[in-house]
């Protein structure tokens, strides 16, 4: 037993740190817990030993104890396994998402409860409130540019109502600095990047090791080969880099970005310029959706929506399927709304939840309007 009411998720960064320092300054009782999530496979630089030993001298320095535990298995089984089966079936899945429903919310929130925790804290930007009929909330943070509440949209009542968020009302500036007049160690840490819990990557050698890519072609809607891809699983809708196309007699100077994958028949379909037409889309067919509250708002109904994190929101018409899947239509096209990809519905700034975007009607998806 830890002794403490609120077990902080402490990843060695400043936010995090930050959380654990507003809490115990709040008369909290608290302790850490770092997560090792990744087995190093060689595929490149693992900053968990450094995050650790950050982890270890913020908690240090805010007098509160640190545990650890190992969730590389169950971060293996259940965010990498099927990171790597929607690549294999040509999406682009993220990773974020279920990295945050299976471990953060799952496996490190049954850790705390097995400390004698009565909540956990992270340091996510995000809100939380109740309604009026007692139900759970998930609210967009204070800062617009850090919310996060798109990772966070496949949490249920219990992980929400276990869960504190310190930094929701707080821009990121204000943390920073926070961070250094404590004289945290992590004050000036640069934020994470990458995939969730592996950090930065060469993306192509890193899947490589896991998905056997094969060198294809590269072709124009109307058929045109105009060039080789090194695998498709590479690619994203939208993507304009590592094409090697460049400059193409009579194909004028506009960069060309991949408008469709094929993974059956191994071709990656470009097309030039940024507002391609064979990029837009209105219409999206979902997988079976997530609803915070525990179940969807009644009849059809009218929201925003982003595919894609930092997307802007965009009004949709929404109507349920009998698969528990989503029907949505935009107001207006929207540019590379990628299968795999989450599309998350908000009542103003209360997340509703959302699903796995499975189709579209962009002209070389099939869709039907």
């Amino acid at each position: 037993m830890s002794g403490a009411d609120v077990i902080v998720g402490m990843s060695g960064g400043v936010d995090s740190s930050v959380a654990a320092l507003l809490l115990r300054e709040s008369g909290e009782r608290i302790a850490g817990l770092f997560m090792d999530n990744w087995a190093d496979d060689g595929s490149g630089e693992c900053r968990a030993d450094d995050d650790r030993r950050d982890a270890v001298a913020v908690c240090g320095l805010l007098g509160i104890p640190l545990h650890v535990r190992d969730f590389s298995r169950e971060y293996r089984d259940g965010v990498f396994s099927h990171f790597v089966a929607e690549y294999a079936a040509g999406r682009t899945p993220n990773p974020d998402v279920l990295c945050n429903r299976e471990i953060k919310f799952r496996h490190f929130l049954d850790a705390a409860r097995a400390l004698g925790a009565l909540s956990i804290a992270t340091g996510h930007y995000a809100r939380t409130r109740r309604d009026a009929e007692g139900r759970w909330e998930l609210l967009r943070a204070a800062d617009a540019g850090k919310d996060q509440s798109y990772f966070l949209h496949q949490l249920g009542q219990e992980a929400l109502g276990a869960t504190r968020f310190p930094l929701g009302g707080l821009r990121k500036d204000r943390v920073r600095e926070l961070a250094a007049g404590a004289g945290l160690p992590t004050a000036g840490k640069r934020d994470s990047t990458g995939i969730c819990f592996i950090g930065e990557r060469d993306f192509r050698g890193f899947l490589g090791r896991y998905l056997p890519a094969r060198p294809g072609e590269i072709r124009t809607p109307d058929g045109r080969v105009v060039g080789e891809h090194p695998g498709v699983f590479f690619f994203t809708l939208g993507q304009r880099g590592g094409l090697g196309i460049g400059g193409r007699s009579g194909e004028g100077q506009a960069p060309w970005y991949v408008v469709a994958k094929d993974v059956t028949r191994n071709v990656l379909t470009v097309d030039q310029g940024v507002d391609s037409p064979y990029l837009m889309s209105r219409l999206l067919r979902t997988g079976p959706a997530h609803w915070i509250a525990g179940a969807p708002p009644s009849g059809d109904f009218c929201c925003t929506a982003q595919h894609r994190y930092r997307h802007p929101e965009e009004a949709c018409d929404v109507t349920g399927q009998d698969d528990g899947g989503l029907l949505v239509r935009f107001a207006r096209a929207q540019r590379a709304a990628t299968p795999g990809q989450s599309l998350v519905l908000y009542d103003r700034e209360a997340c509703l939840g959302g699903a796995v975007i499975e189709a579209t009607d962009a002209p070389l998806e099939g869709l039907a309007a």
